[in-house]
C-alpha cells in the first residue's frame, strides 16, 4: 500500500512539473508594448520571429501615450514600440530605458470610409467639408489626440483643412488608432481618419475605401522603439530582428516607410 501511495505521489509531482514548465516559459516571454497601428505588422513579425528563433513574445497593443504613462508607473514591459518618438525620448530622459532607441518606421494617415457611406474617400477632405455643410456627416472617428499620436496627427490635418471647429462636435474618439479604425468602418458613423498600416490589412481595408492625406498637413509620424532597462536577451533579439531586411519588407507591405541609413 505504501509503495502504491509513493507511486501516486511521484506521478502527481511529474504532472505538476510538466504543467509548470509551459507556464514558466510563458511568464518569461518578453512583453512588447506596441502602438496600435502596428497590430497586423507586428503580429506577423512576431510569428516569424518565434518560428526563426524559438522565442515567444507577449504582444500588448494600445496608444503610445498611455504606454508612456504606464511605463512611468512601473508597468512590466520590456520593449516599447511607440508611434511617436517623443515618448521614447521622454522615457530616456527619465532613465527608464537602455538608451534613446532606434527609429524603425514612418507612418501615414488617411481618410477611411465604410461601404455604403455617403462620404467619398478624398484625401484632401474636400468632400468631408461639403458633408459638414450639407448634413451628410453625423459621426466621424479619430483616435484620441490627447494620448494617441495618430489622433494628434488627425487633428492637425483637420485643422490644416479648416474643419476642426465644425467637426469636433461630431467626433467619436477611439482609445487608440485601432479602435478608431473599428469605429470608422463599423457603419455607425460615416468614416474616420486611420493609419495606412491598418488600411493595408485585408481585415480593415476590405471594409471600405481609403485615401492618403498629404503628409505636409501634419507633423511626421516618426516611430521609434526602445528597450526598457530590465529587458531580457530575447527582447533585444526582437529589437534587432525588426531592423533586418526581411522584417523591413514586411513593414513596407503594411505601408510603412523605412528610415534611411
Amino acid at each position: 500500500m505504501k509503495s502504491v501511495r509513493l507511486i501516486h505521489r511521484i506521478l502527481l509531482l511529474c504532472v505538476v512539473a510538466w504543467s509548470v514548465v509551459p507556464l514558466a516559459r510563458a511568464a518569461g516571454s518578453p512583453t512588447v508594448a506596441a502602438a496600435s497601428d502596428l497590430k497586423f505588422a507586428i503580429e506577423e513579425l512576431a510569428a516569424r520571429f518565434e518560428r526563426d528563433t524559438g522565442h515567444k513574445l507577449r504582444l500588448v497593443f494600445g496608444s503610445s501615450g498611455n504606454f508612456f504613462s504606464q511605463i512611468r508607473q512601473g508597468a512590466p514591459f520590456h520593449l516599447f514600440m511607440s508611434a511617436d518618438e517623443d515618448f521614447v525620448f521622454k522615457l530616456a530622459e527619465l532613465g527608464l530605458t537602455q538608451d534613446r532607441g532606434r527609429l524603425y518606421a514612418y507612418g501615414r494617415i488617411g481618410l477611411m470610409v465604410p461601404r455604403g457611406s455617403p462620404l467619398k474617400a478624398d484625401g484632401e477632405l474636400k468632400d468631408l467639408a461639403l458633408a459638414l455643410r450639407d448634413g451628410r456627416l453625423k459621426k466621424f472617428a479619430i483616435a484620441n489626440p490627447e494620448h494617441a499620436p495618430y489622433g494628434a496627427r488627425a487633428k492637425e490635418a483637420l485643422q490644416h483643412a479648416g474643419l476642426w471647429a465644425d467637426i469636433e462636435p461630431r467626433l467619436v474618439l477611439g482609445e487608440n488608432i485601432s479602435q478608431a479604425a473599428q469605429f470608422a468602418t463599423s457603419g455607425s458613423g460615416q468614416g474616420g481618419i486611420i493609419a495606412l498600416s491598418l488600411a493595408m490589412a485585408p481585415q480593415v481595408g476590405g471594409l471600405g475605401e481609403f485615401a492618403l492625406i498629404p503628409e505636409s498637413w501634419h507633423r511626421r509620424l516618426a516611430q521609434r522603439m526602445v528597450l526598457l532597462r530590465d529587458a531580457p536577451p530575447a527582447a533585444r533579439a526582437f529589437y534587432d530582428y525588426v531592423a533586418t531586411p526581411a522584417a523591413q519588407d514586411v513593414m513596407r507591405r503594411y505601408g510603412f516607410e523605412m528610415p534611411k541609413e
